[in-house]
């Protein structure tokens, strides 16, 4: 293919883009979202038990 006919190519694509605008459900995006970060709350807190977590080594460090 040419640069003429691949550059004509390439501005038809991108006028296509241009001009769409997909059917977007608002309502629904906004709960997909707060269900989201209810969510990431979940699994920090499936994740809390296998965290390596001691306060006395903090305090060891601090002393040595």
């Amino acid at each position: 293919m040419g640069r003429g006919r691949q550059k004509a190519k390439h501005t038809k694509i991108a006028r296509e883009l241009k001009s769409y605008s997909p059917d977007v459900n608002f309502s629904s995006l906004e709960r997909e979202l707060r269900g989201g970060e209810q969510a990431a709350d979940v699994d920090i807190d499936n994740w809390s038990d296998y965290a390596d977590y001691d306060s006395t080594d903090e305090s060891d460090e601090r002393s040595a």
